[in-house]
């Protein structure tokens, strides 16, 4: 992951009183979570991101496991995918809407509307319109990319229900904030909101896999 706890980015964020606290009490499990590999594969990420869209990580878990055997082991190449039976997939424990976003990300590696390869080249809002044009990726899905695989420094997960209870305990606020209060409340965490973010999540116990 290229996101790091610098001196500078530690600096910026504590100018926010809360900031600086949760740096203090959550620092050492950040920077563990930061030393953390995550695979390298965009698009074995992305099929992850599918399979385990509102299932635990433990379920997400055994589900692509039991996909991957279907293939040999390995995640299945977009041809793959395309070519193999349906029925055969969902044997594994997907359900047919899953497996209609699988089929479509798959079509999009191979038309060329989605190019992996172009995506740590491009910013982050031309990352998100190319990912959320796949059925089944979503904006939340597009941030967690941006900031898990691609490492921007700079993301602002808006719609993710654990930032959104993380700021909402931590800045005691009477409800959870909607996407322009946590808009306004993140300025002073430029350029570091990612970072800013793995504190918050941190704050929680639960920071994202």
């Amino acid at each position: 992951m290229a996101v790091k706890a610098t001196r500078k980015a530690i600096e910026t964020l504590k100018a926010d009183p809360v900031m600086e606290r949760l740096i203090e009490e959550h620092g050492a499990l950040v920077r563990r979570d930061l030393k953390l590999d995550r695979p390298g594969d965009a698009y074995g990420a992305l099929l992850r991101s599918i399979v385990g869209q509102q299932l635990s990580t433990k379920a997400a878990s055994t589900i692509y496991g039991r996909m991957l055997d279907l293939f040999g082991g390995h995640a299945p190449t977009p041809k793959q995918l395309l070519r193999a039976d349906p029925d055969k997939i969902r044997a594994a424990g997907l359900s047919r809407p899953k497996i209609a976003y699988l089929r479509d990300l798959a079509q999009h590696v191979e038309e060329g509307t989605l190019e992996l390869e172009r995506l740590p080249d491009l910013p982050d809002e031309e990352v998100a319109a190319q990912l959320t044009a796949i059925k089944g990726l979503g904006r939340w899905t597009a941030d967690m990319f941006l900031m898990f695989h691609l490492g921007r420094p700079d993301v602002l997960p808006v719609g993710d229900q654990g930032i959104r209870r993380a700021v909402k305990v931590e800045y005691r606020l009477r409800k959870l904030p909607d996407a322009k209060r946590l808009e306004k409340l993140a300025k002073p965490w430029r350029p570091y909101r990612t970072l800013a973010c793995l504190y918050l999540w941190s704050s929680l116990d639960n920071t994202p896999v």
